[in-house]
């Protein structure tokens, strides 16, 4: 019969297998949740596409303009008569409010120049339109 020697230790190992496996799904977890982070609050349409477009980093209102000519403030469905009163109720006292007009492809040219000449009625508000970078 052999007795164990103490002296006689079995070395400590570290698995580092399922460690580097639960660090690469909490990597893809945050990955995955950071690309949702950075949506546009508009309704979904089709953007033109401008080599020159930039981001704009500051607290915005989405005015949307669909295909068939419909116009919504922030995904809520209104009338082009009711616009102003909602935006300028919106930017209240703040000195620099950025609109941000999110206009279909296919919207009608002189539906997206009516939205922006009743936004530019009201003072303090910046415009801008969006638009996607070319892939």
């Amino acid at each position: 019969m052999r007795l164990t020697d103490e002296s006689e230790e079995t070395p400590f190992l570290i698995n580092l297998v399922s460690m580097i496996d639960v660090l690469f799904c909490i990597l893809a977890f945050f990955i995955i949740s950071s690309m949702y982070l950075t949506r546009s609050e508009g309704l979904p349409v089709n953007l033109p596409k401008a080599a020159t477009a930039e981001t704009q980093r500051t607290a915005q209102i989405n005015v949307t303009i669909q295909a068939n000519g419909a116009i919504a403030l922030n995904r809520q469905p209104i009338t082009l008569n009711a616009l102003e009163g909602a935006v300028r109720s919106q930017v209240g006292s703040t000195s620099q409010s950025l609109v941000i007009i999110n206009a279909d492809t296919d919207a009608s040219h002189g539906r997206v120049v009516s939205v922006m000449d009743r936004l530019r009625q009201i003072q303090g508000v910046k415009l801008a339109i969006a638009v996607q970078k070319p892939s």
